[in-house]
């Protein structure tokens, strides 16, 4: 069942209620045939559960080779930060970042990961990617571990 007084994704969405998520033009020349992958990871990311109210803190990771646009960090900040009191499945959240992130900046290659704390003893990680992964993206992925846990 879920909450009935709790603002859900879907209605947010409807009504455009999220702050815009600002760009600047990628300063990185891709001549040459230059690859310049952009890592920006918010560890601090909440939201709320649907089904019972309670929070839910993730590590929203994310990867992208830009075309002719980047993100603005303090805009993506804000724009994070205002899902702390949506109802959201970690799969539908990740999934709708993933979907505006590459709409807005239409980068060659996008990988977004959502790693969500372990509630309950379930640890859900969700990982979206398209495009084909450029060689230097080995760096930053290469020894990827999580930010929410260490588990050996």
């Amino acid at each position: 069942m879920f909450k009935k007084e709790m603002t859900l994704l879907p209605d947010v969405l409807k009504k455009k209620q999220l702050p815009k998520i600002e760009t600047f033009p990628c300063p990185i020349s891709s001549e040459a045939g230059k690859n310049s992958v952009v890592k920006i990871i918010f560890p601090e990311f909440t939201c709320v559960c649907p089904k019972t109210g309670y929070p839910d803190f993730a590590s929203i990771d994310l990867y992208y080779l830009p075309t002719t646009k980047c993100i603005e960090l303090k805009s993506w900040k804000l724009y994070l930060n205002s899902f702390r009191m949506i109802g959201t499945f970690h799969e539908t959240v990740t999934d709708h970042l993933f979907t505006t992130v590459n709409t807005l900046i239409m980068p060659k290659w996008l990988l977004i990961v959502g790693d969500f704390f372990p509630r309950g003893n379930v640890d859900t990680t969700i990982a979206i990617e398209c495009g084909k992964r450029p060689s230097s993206a080995d760096f930053v992925l290469q020894k990827y571990a999580s930010h929410c846990r260490n588990f050996n």
